[in-house]
C-alpha cells in the first residue's frame, strides 16, 4: 500500500483538530520529515478545495503561525483549479503594479492599519478564477493581505480609465489632493 503523501497527512490532521488552533511546526510535523512545501499544500487546501483555514490574516485573535479549521470543509470542491500563475508571471506583475496593493496603496514593510502587521504583497485575480478568470497579465493585480481576502469573488471588473476620471472629479477637492499625492509618490522617480 502506497503512504500517504504530505497534503493527505495535513488534511487528516486538520479533520482531527476542527475548531482549534494548530501552529505552523504542528502542520509541518503532520506533513512529516523532510517536507518543505507544507504552507502551498495548506493554501492549496484552502484556495483550490475550498477548506475553512483561518489565519491570521483572517483574524487579529490568531497570531502569525497559528490556523485553525473552522468547520468541517465541503465534500467536493465547488471549482477546480489548476496551478497557472508562474514565477515569471508573478514577478511581471509585481513590477507592473509598482510592488504597491492595488486596493490600498501600501507597500511591503508597511504597517496594515488593519491588522498592525507588516505588509504582505499577493498576486490576485482582477476577475476571480470561480467565476471564470484567466491567469493572464492582464487579469492579474497585486494586493496586501488585508485586500487580497476582501476581494475574494466580490470585486468586480477593472474601472475604465474614463470611469476613474469621472469618480475623481466628482470627488471634493482635498479627496482630488490625495489623489494627486498618492499618484506622485506612486510615480516618482
Amino acid at each position: 500500500m502506497r503512504k500517504p503523501g504530505s497534503k493527505e497527512l495535513i488534511r487528516q490532521f486538520l479533520l482531527a483538530h476542527i475548531g482549534q488552533v494548530v501552529t505552523s511546526i504542528q502542520l509541518r510535523n503532520a506533513a512529516g520529515t523532510g517536507v518543505s512545501e507544507w504552507a502551498r499544500r495548506v493554501r492549496e487546501l484552502r484556495d483550490e478545495e475550498g477548506w475553512p483555514i483561518i489565519t491570521h490574516n483572517d483574524s487579529t485573535a490568531l497570531k502569525p503561525g497559528e490556523y485553525i479549521l473552522k468547520e468541517k470543509p465541503p465534500e467536493k470542491p465547488d471549482v477546480k483549479f489548476m496551478r497557472g500563475i508562474s514565477a515569471k508571471l508573478r514577478a511581471e506583475v509585481l513590477d507592473r503594479n509598482g510592488f504597491t496593493c492595488q486596493m490600498c496603496g501600501l507597500t511591503p514593510g508597511d504597517i496594515d492599519p488593519a491588522t498592525n502587521r507588516k505588509v504582505r504583497l499577493h498576486v490576485g485575480h482582477v476577475k476571480d478564477k470561480s467565476l471564470g478568470g484567466l491567469d493572464d497579465l492582464s487579469n492579474l493585480r497585486t494586493l496586501c493581505s488585508t485586500c487580497n481576502q476582501g476581494a475574494k469573488n466580490i470585486t468586480g471588473e477593472k474601472p475604465t480609465g474614463i470611469w476613474l476620471l469621472s469618480q475623481v472629479r466628482r470627488a471634493g477637492q482635498d479627496e482630488q489632493r490625495a489623489v494627486f499625492e498618492w499618484l506622485r509618490k506612486k510615480f516618482a522617480e
